[in-house]
């Protein structure tokens, strides 16, 4: 989970891992593989900041085929 901040100020959390893509409008506006979609205070940086820590943070990262690494 990401913790966010809606336009009215509002913190909530996010599964991340329902993210497809977050786009600037220059609002941020995040779509969920399910369709709906949030608009939230931070940048698309920050966003995605987050997220790729969030990743880490559970080890989805971690696996080297993630990364794009080939084997040796």
């Amino acid at each position: 989970m990401i913790s966010l901040t809606k336009l009215n100020g509002k913190a909530f959390s996010l599964n991340a891992l329902y993210i497809e893509t977050v786009e600037e409008f220059p609002d941020t506006t995040i779509t969920l593989t399910t369709g709906r979609k949030y608009v939230v205070l931070e940048s698309g940086n920050e966003v995605l900041n987050r997220v790729t820590k969030f990743y880490k943070s559970v080890q989805l990262l971690s696996n080297p085929h993630l990364r794009g690494e080939e084997d040796e």
